[in-house]
């Protein structure tokens, strides 16, 4: 029986790794995730597993017997200011797991979040042959250092990328463990649930380019305002949602240029999330928003960027692998995981934690470890039943 103080203790060791006074910040490719996947080898050692590590980065903990194995596991990275238990608690759930089913394998998939260089799921999209290789590698975060060279610089050649769809066969099917990242299991009163699927979801990149001005001087007709274009737009996102509580939709980052007190905006990037069950609802709202767009950059002179940064259409998770938790209620995810991404590809299937509070990427992130442990039982049961 797995128990709530073997959970804490696992955890224990990774918790300090990244902690800062505005929560916990472990991104994809430095120091912060290299400590942490250090303690992923010690999990893997004390497991009797010994660890590899796959042409995108991400960590096998593999039994000695050839596989194909089933595998459980998560992530160890985080978004900035991020919680402790989004991705840790299922890798902990898993060593504990692999501990009493020797031909069980635990992954650390690289850079689920995608908070560094906007690559969300890379290592679990690399490893389905999901990613464009050229675009990942090209892409810069914040201070302008290039994904590829942060992979060099982290030990992984970014060269061999490619590769790495050539690792799927070694798995039977992948189930992992995660905290519930809204109050539906709350809801239900029950400490922990079987996912039926994820929802579809899209991130769109959007840049605005207008003329800086100054502020007091320039009148509102000679004005090319990036700001105001993309405020406009994103409140067009929104409406565009309607009063559909399924349709989540979320203007998550913006980057301001001069950014001064007394200058007309000359360019804005921003992010906006968009998520809901229905494919067809998402295509019909990303389509009408670039309408929008369009008569937005006609009507304003700034020149708007529409890109679709990520976008994965939704997964119904594997009936043998829901059929095994079927003494747990089940739910849908409007969040994006590894297993929904390799649940196009192999029998896949999600346990979740119940959350009281709902909060999720931020420093409040709570579950109580009691429940955490009853979806670790779960877990266990679970692979018992399919391997």
């Amino acid at each position: 029986m797995i128990t709530a103080a073997e959970l804490r203790d696992r955890l224990a060791a990774l918790e300090p790794i990244g902690l800062g006074a505005d929560g916990t910040t472990r991104l994809a490719w430095t120091p912060e995730l290299a400590a942490a996947e250090a303690w992923f080898a010690d999990q893997a050692r004390a497991a009797g597993r010994r660890v590899e590590r796959d042409p995108a980065g991400s960590l096998w903990a593999v039994p000695d017997a050839d596989g194909p194995w089933w595998a459980t596991g998560s992530h160890v990275d985080s978004v900035r200011a991020g919680g402790r238990f989004d991705g840790p608690l299922g890798v902990a759930a898993g060593f504990a797991v692999a501990e009493r089913l020797p031909g069980v394998a635990v992954l650390a998939f690289a850079d689920e979040e995608g908070a560094r260089f906007n690559t969300p799921t890379f290592g679990s999209r690399a490893l389905t042959g999901r990613l464009d290789l050229a675009d990942v590698l090209a892409r810069r975060d914040d201070d302008g250092t290039v994904l590829a060279d942060a992979m060099r610089g982290a030990g992984v050649d970014p060269d061999a990328l490619g590769d790495a769809p050539s690792w799927l066969p070694r798995l039977r099917g992948f189930v992992e463990l995660h905290i519930d990242q809204t109050r539906d299991l709350e809801r239900l009163d029950a400490p922990a649930g079987a996912v039926r699927g994820l929802a579809s979801r899209l991130r769109l990149a959007l840049t605005f380019s207008g003329r800086a001005d100054h502020a007091g001087t320039t009148r509102r007709d000679e004005r090319r305002d990036a700001l105001a274009a993309a405020a406009r737009l994103i409140v067009a996102a929104d409406d565009l949602a309607g009063d559909d509580r399924d349709v989540l939709v979320t203007a998550t980052r913006l980057l301001v240029e001069p950014n001064a007190f007394t200058t007309v905006p000359s360019s804005v990037r921003a992010w906006i999330d968009a998520r809901t069950p229905d494919p067809a609802r998402l295509e019909a709202w990303r389509d009408t928003l670039a309408v929008r767009a369009a008569g937005l950059a006609a009507t304003t002179g700034v020149e708007i960027g529409f890109v679709v940064a990520s976008h994965s259409p939704g997964v119904t998770f594997d009936a043998d692998v829901r059929a095994a938790m079927s003494d747990l209620p089940e739910l849908v995810c409007f969040a994006g995981h590894d297993a929904g991404v390799l649940a196009t590809r192999i029998p896949a299937g999600m346990v979740f934690v119940r959350n009281p509070t709902g909060v999720s990427h931020a420093p409040e992130e709570e579950v109580d470890m009691e429940d955490a442990a009853v979806a670790a039982n779960a877990l266990l049961a679970t692979l018992e039943r399919l391997a």
